[in-house]
This record gives C-alpha cells, structure tokens and sequence, in this order.
C-alpha cells in the first residue's frame, strides 16, 4: 500500500465520478489518452516515493539555515526537484507553444498532489512558480513573458507571491511598499514583505518574485496596489541572470510546520536601487495577484487534502498491523489481542478521515474540472456559468478541507495513541504541516466574509443559483436511485437550510450583525458542498458496483459507507449552525474586549 496516494481513487475521480475521458476527446486535450494519464501518474508516484518522501523527515529536522549570507538547505531537496524539473512537470498545465506539455488541468492537479503528500516541504518552491507563471502568462506584456516564462516552465527559475508586510498581514489595503517610476523606465522598489514563502534560496538560478507594492500618488487602500516583477537577479539583454537586484533577506521565520520550504523576511532596496518592471496597468495590481491567489487558494486546499491523506494511509496501515486489547465481550487475558482495527472507535476514526479526505479530495477534483471545462468550451454562457460556480466553491475549497482535512490529521495520531504524538512517527509532522493551512492564502474567517460578504451576493446571487441548481441535479438523480434516495432527501433538506439562513442574512442593513457568524455560515456551506461530493461519488459507486470483481466491489462499498458517514455524522450538524446564522445572532459581535478578563 503506497503511503502517499490511493491510485483507485484517483482513477475513480478521473473516470467514474469526473468522465476525463470526454475532456481527451477534445481538440485542446488530443494528444492524451488513458494509457498516457496512466503512465504520467506512474512516473509521478515513482519521484514522489523515490525522491520526495525519504527526506520528509529529514528535511523536517534540518529546515533551511541562513548564516547571514546563505541559505543552505539539504542536497535531498535539490536533487528531488532536479527529478521533477527532467520530467516536464513545472510546465505540466502550461500550452505546448509555451514549452509546457498542455496537460489537463485535472491530471496535472491530482499528479501534483502525490508530491505534496511525500513532501510538502519540497512541493511548495513548484507550486509558487507555477502560480506565478500563470499570473505572469495572462497579464504580463510579450516582452515580460519572452524574458520570464521560459525558464520558469522549465524550472530553472522559480517564482514567489509577496503580499504581506510586518505591518499589515492580510490587510492589504495598509501596505506600505513604495514603487516610484526611474528614468531609464523601470521601477525602483522599496520596502519589506514578510511571510514569503520561497523568498530565498539556492535552489534556483533566479527567482522572480511579484511584489505588490504602491505608485506614490495613487489612490489610498487597495485601488491603489500595483503589480511588479522583481528578479532576485536582473535579467541580462541575453536572458542570462546578471548583477544582485538588492532583494536582501533579513531572516528566516521558523515555522511549526511546512519546515522545508524557506519563509522570509525580504527588504527591497536597503543596499542599493531594486528595479521592479510592472505588469499591466497603474493600480491594477490587486486585480491580478488575484489570479495567482485564487489558483493559490485551491491549491492550499488541494495541499491540506494530501496532508490528511498522508495521516489517514499511514494510520491506517498502523491500524492494521498493531495488536492491542480485545473486543469489549471477551474478557479472557490469556486470548489473543486484536489488531487495533478490528474496535468500533477505531474504525470511526478512520471513517472520519476516510470521509473528511476523499470528500475533499473530490472537491479539489471538481474545481480542476471546471477550469478544463471552461478551457474548452466554445459557448460564451457556459463559459461564464462555469466561472461562477468555481467562484463561490473557490473560498469552500481553500477552507473546508484545512479545517477538516486537519482534524483527520489529529484523528490519525489518536489511533496512534502516544506514539503519534512523538517524532518516531510522521503523522505529529503532517498535523503541524497542516496546521498552516487554515492561516494562508486568507485566514479561514476572510474566506467566510468572502463567501458571505460577496460571493453569495455577486450578481444578484447569480453564483449560489449556479451552484444550487447543480447540488439539486444530483439530488434528482439520486432519488432514482434505490439505497440513495434517503441521502437525497437529506441534502435536500440541508440546501432548504442554507437558503433559508443566507436570505436572513442578506435581509440584514447592517453589515457588520449580517456577517458577524460569516465562518460557522463557511463551515456549514462546506459540508452541504461536501455532501454533495458524497453523494456524487455515491451515484457512481452504485452504478458502477454491479458486475464488478470481488476488489472493486470492496473500493465501492467503501465510498458507500463513508457516504452514510458523512450524512449520518456530519451533515446533520449544518442545522444547528444554520440557525445560528439566520437567527443573525450578536454574541460574538456584542462582546466588549473588556469583558474576556475583566479590569
């Protein structure tokens, strides 16, 4: 059993729940078939387990160092993206007229995720390039893209987001980081970012970051935030790196978790001019850096997907192969003990994970789809149908998977019991890798004051109707299904719920009491999102059990019972947090700072 992917259960999104196979028919996805997918995902899975997963541990114990001059990081962490450069993977989902080999969006999706579980560390320095890539690729001009994407799709180059500062954290608005226009027609940039992930290193021959920063004289707050591309290394006429950029790192923040990948504090032209080339247009900065924010995001919630599935495979291999107790009836202590699997509270446990994780991961899945589907579609409404729903499962998508996908993490060391809880085991490691998740890429509350301050109110709530109707299309065909219909009626009445609760809150003059419970109102709409997942992975488990082999019968009636798992211990808990939301209750937002210890 492979410790980092379930290779069954991404065939079964690929081919049963998602139908790549109508995506490879199209002109845009020609060139792959099955037999090609196939023999990608072998090739990721044997760098992933060959080159990215023996130095987890390591790379966890020795996290990069700076001497004040350097950064040095392992030799492992090279030689691992040296693999995944050779293999073409940084320009997996890049067109082919770029260098990249225009793979599915989906595929390249589910590859990069078997590295995210072997190493979370190494797998964040292609994550941040490639966003960055992308961003660079719709909004920069030819002669950026000509001087900048190719050695990044190749890997040569890598890329980085720097948005926050020591100051502002995730209020972009209050930045400070000054952009003033030179006469040779760059931009001299000045200023710090902190929190930079990839920020510095030596892994790369140049790294490119996309600063935000401000145009003196622009507007106040986030209409006046601007889009740079600053080299650690000036590009030279021939596109070879030339002289220091002065981007200089004054230190390196030492995380709980995600040790392997460097995170910075950067000064911008302390020592020297910073040269910064904008992208675009004055003052549009925000505007793009949401593009790459937005890839970001999924990605985060791809990335605590496979951290609560790297916790769930290894507990459950634990849980198979360690002996201890007896069933509640049998009382002799000289009988044989149990595998730990075989009691009731285990096997919950790991229904739990089995449910948080493969929901998730079929959310993540879907979200990937949506952006083939767009890529391919020739009908303009279609287009921007699909755009909508992936704009309002977007926040669910970042969100729900790292809160949930994280408390499968915590189940995965109970079921290790004291030895999870120390270093002899990996699951303590993805727990504290995990534990970011729902900080970065917007902390979990901004994302429930996005998904209930806009994104259910965007265009006369033209995105939650997209999505509605798409949960009640699955709910219709399950209803014709024997054994699912019960679930059907059960997400029914959760939709009903989530309707009546956001019309109270729209309702609402003030703003402040209408978005006061915005996270429990992010949580709850995730399970009802989640719930959807379930059932549609239960529709075609059901179509596909009958006439199957004795091993696909077993993978079947697995996504059937985690299905019953979720809506038996899961789904029933948005009631509750529904009418807390639509009863536009004001503890939280009532309660005076002064109280929470008095004078």
């Amino acid at each position: 059993m492979s410790m980092i992917v379930n290779r069954r259960d991404l065939d079964f999104l690929l081919y049963e729940v998602l139908d790549l196979e109508s995506l490879l028919r199209t002109p845009r996805y020609s060139d792959y078939d099955r037999e090609a997918v196939g023999a990608i995902l072998d090739t990721a899975q044997q760098i992933a387990e060959d080159k990215y997963l023996p130095c987890a541990t390591l790379l966890d114990a020795n996290e990069p160092a700076f001497d004040g001059r350097t950064v040095t990081i392992i030799p492992e962490v090279s030689q691992a993206l040296g693999a995944y450069r050779a293999a073409g993977f940084f320009g997996a989902s890049f067109d082919t007229e770029l260098g990249g080999l225009q793979m599915p969006y989906l595929v390249s999706t589910l590859m990069g995720g078997m590295f995210s579980a072997a190493n979370g560390g190494i797998s964040g320095y292609p994550f941040l390039t490639i966003g960055a890539a992308n961003m660079l690729n719709a909004f920069g001009s030819d002669e950026q893209k000509a001087r900048f994407l190719p050695p990044m799709i190749e890997g040569r180059w890598f890329g980085t987001m720097c948005l926050s500062e020591p100051q502002a954290g995730s209020s972009l608005s209050d930045i400070r980081t000054k952009a003033e226009l030179s006469a040779d027609g760059h931009y001299l940039i000045s200023g710090n970012k902190m929190w930079i992930s990839g920020g510095e290193q030596e892994l790369s021959e140049n790294i490119v970051h996309m600063v935000l920063a401000r145009i003196p004289g622009g507007p106040a707050g986030v209409k006046g935030i601007s889009l740079f591309i600053v080299p650690k290394y000036r590009v030279n006429a021939d596109g070879t790196p030339g002289e220091r950029n002065n981007v200089v790192l004054a230190g390196l923040n030492h995380k709980m978790g995600h040790r392997g990948t460097t995170n910075t504090l950067l000064n911008f032209g302390e020592g020297g001019e910073c040269h910064g080339h904008l992208v675009g247009e004055p003052h549009q900065g925000l505007k793009y850096m949401f593009h790459m924010m937005n890839e970001a995001r999924i990605g985060v919630g791809h990335g605590a997907v496979m951290s609560g599935l790297a916790g769930y495979l290894y507990s459950l291999d634990y849980a198979r192969n360690r002996p201890q107790g007896r069933h509640p009836h049998d009382k002799d202590p000289n009988s044989a003990q149990v595998m730990i699997v075989e009691h009731a509270d285990i096997r919950r446990l790991l229904m739990a994970q089995k449910a948080y994780v493969e929901g998730a991961l079929g959310l993540i899945a879907c979200c990937a789809f949506l952006i083939d589907r767009q890529k391919v579609s020739t009908d303009e409404a279609e287009q921007g149908r699909l755009a909508l729903l992936l704009d309002i499962l977007t926040p669910v998508a970042k969100s729900w998977p790292s809160e949930f996908c994280l408390e499968a993490n915590k189940h995965a060391i109970q079921i290790l019991g004291g030895y999870g809880y120390t270093r002899d085991y990996p699951v303590e490691r993805f727990y504290r890798d995990n534990r970011l998740n729902p900080i970065h890429e917007g902390t979990h509350a901004i994302h429930g004051l996005d998904l209930l301050g806009r994104k259910v109110r965007m265009a006369g709530g033209a995105a939650l109707k997209v999505l509605v109707a798409e949960i009640e299309a699955t709910i219709a065909e399950a209803r014709g299904q024997t054994g699912l219909n019960g679930y059907a009626e059960e997400l029914s009445q959760a939709l009903g719920a989530l309707d009546e609760a956001t019309r109270a809150v729209l309702a609402c003059g003030d703003l402040n009491l209408a978005l006061a419970n915005a996270t429990p109102y992010l949580d709850a709409f995730g399970h009802v999102v989640i719930a959807w997942m379930w059932l549609c992975q239960a529709i075609a488990a059901m179509r596909a059990r009958e006439g199957a082999n004795e091993g696909d019968v077993d993978f079947y009636d697995g996504k059937l019972a985690a299905c019953r798992f979720f809506f038996r211990y899961e789904l029933p808990k948005v009631h509750t947090q529904f009418r807390l939301v639509g009863s536009l209750d004001d503890t939280c937002l009532a309660t005076r700072p002064e109280i929470f210890v008095g004078h």
